[in-house]
């Protein structure tokens, strides 16, 4: 059973063979290299391509929403959004399960047969008679459903890109025999993978730092617009165009870091560089807490008879939303004054919020690619699906939770205990990597075949 699992983890994703249809004599050949490298690209390009569409169709849900049932409502509209993030994570375990006993190309293909049909059902929710906003419920959480073969993907790199590693450590017998690789008879190639063998502790803890690093940049992006209109009086239209840019440069610095981090940790490892992405982040907090005297200027023009305005944190975001045509929008800006924080918390001057959006752009892209390689490190050798499945199930979890703590703490509290507690869950984590540090290792360190 063993030795079919390496053999299907090793078979090409786009090649004919079935799961040990070949036998493996330790080595890879020229057409066999090539072959997992045109598969790895080819879910590189899903990944972009499903990436996009996410990205598309999230602008447009609250107006098609609204279009479709004129009894959904803001709250509702939150039900909508996080459907797509539970379906992810109920998904993302059984695929991956499914993918260590069967071909890989089985969940892909079935994951990807749900997302069009439920698409396709996105498309027509206005089609039913009522109840057209429950319709919808069901095909973004169905579109989530699919989207969780991203733990197949995952998988399938994180074991096609360890290849050369396990080849090369398997030279070694007499290393290998020691260490509980079990040889087969002398006349055969036969290799199987050691059971029971993977640190448990840092599989928890790496999934608990992946959940950590996912909410905080969750509950960042959720953030940003409510943020700066009340804090500089953006206007709506304002605080799409500029938070915009912001986010695209902090896409391009991303891709910056990502390059770079590679290549670093090469020299000082992955956990240095994990350690280093967290006080950044921290420090990136900790500069946007409210500091000094001035104020936020605050909607006094939207008193009218002595009367308290009743806009909502679900109302500005929605407000994103709503088409600017028809007139213009007499909407007053700055911080509304039925969130009783505006009257006393100082304001967080624009250079404080751009020099801690550079830092967690620099802090999250390390943290993120850094604990997804330790994980895939500590896992070695043993079929990587389920493992990928709770790894991706923790991220949607993440994405869920993160903007419904940021949205209430921040309404009701303001932005200084909202980053406050930030800064306190980062200071945990930085905790627990210091006290899982020596565990944060690679399967093959760990079990002694190669040096740290």
């Amino acid at each position: 059973m063993a030795s079919s699992r390496i053999e299907a983890e090793q078979e090409p994703l786009l090649g004919d063979r079935t799961p040990g249809s070949r036998e493996w004599d330790g080595t890879e050949s020229e057409e066999h290299y090539k072959s997992r490298w045109r598969s790895i690209r080819v879910l590189y390009l899903t990944m972009f391509l499903s990436s996009v569409g996410f990205s598309i169709v999230i602008m447009s849900i609250w107006p098609y929403l609204q279009k479709i049932d004129q009894t959904a409502d803001a709250s509702f509209l939150g039900w909508v959004i996080a459907s797509f993030s539970l379906g992810q994570m109920v998904a993302s375990p059984i695929f991956g399960l499914w993918s260590n006993y069967r071909p890989r190309k089985e969940p892909l293909i079935v994951s990807i047969f749900i997302s069009v049909a439920a698409n396709c059902l996105y498309a027509y929710v206005h089609v039913p008679a009522s109840h057209n906003k429950y319709y919808m419920l069901v095909a973004r959480g169905l579109v989530g459903f699919g989207a969780g073969n991203v733990a197949v993907v995952r998988s399938y790199i994180a074991g096609a890109t360890s290849l050369q590693e396990r080849t090369s450590s398997m030279a070694n017998t007499s290393t290998c025999q020691a260490l509980g690789f079990i040889l087969g008879p002398a006349n055969t190639d036969e290799v199987q993978i050691p059971q029971g063998n993977i640190d448990q502790v840092a599989v928890v803890a790496t999934n608990v730092l992946f959940f950590v690093v996912l909410f905080i940049f969750a509950l960042f992006e959720t953030i940003l617009t409510p943020l700066t209109m009340d804090m500089y009086a953006w206007t709506q239209e304002q605080a799409v165009l500029y938070n915009g840019i912001i986010l695209a440069a902090l896409g391009v610095e991303a891709v910056l870091i990502f390059v770079g981090v590679k290549l670093l940790s090469k020299k000082i490892g992955e956990r240095v560089i994990l350690l280093g992405g967290l006080i950044l982040v921290w420090v990136g907090f900790f500069i946007l807490l409210p500091w000094g005297n001035q104020l936020p200027k605050i909607q006094w023009e939207d008193l009218h008879n002595n009367s308290v305005p009743n806009t909502t944190f679900g109302e500005i975001i929605t407000g994103l939303w709503k088409s600017p045509g028809g007139g213009h929008d007499a909407r007053p800006t700055g911080c509304p004054v039925d969130q009783a924080w505006c009257l006393y918390t100082p304001v967080i001057h624009l250079a404080q919020f751009l020099t801690s959006a550079v830092l967690i752009g620099v802090g999250y892209p390390a943290c993120n690619v850094m604990s997804y390689t330790l994980y895939s490190k500590i896992l070695g050798p043993k079929p990587q699906g389920v493992y990928m499945g709770w790894l991706t199930a923790s991220g949607s979890a993440a994405r869920i939770l993160g903007p419904v703590f940021i949205s209430h703490v921040y309404t009701y509290l303001g932005p200084r205990w909202a980053f406050s507690l930030v800064c306190g869950m980062v200071v945990l984590t930085i905790t627990l990597v210091g006290a899982v540090y020596k565990r944060l290792i690679a399967f093959s360190v760990r079990c002694g075949r190669v040096q740290e």
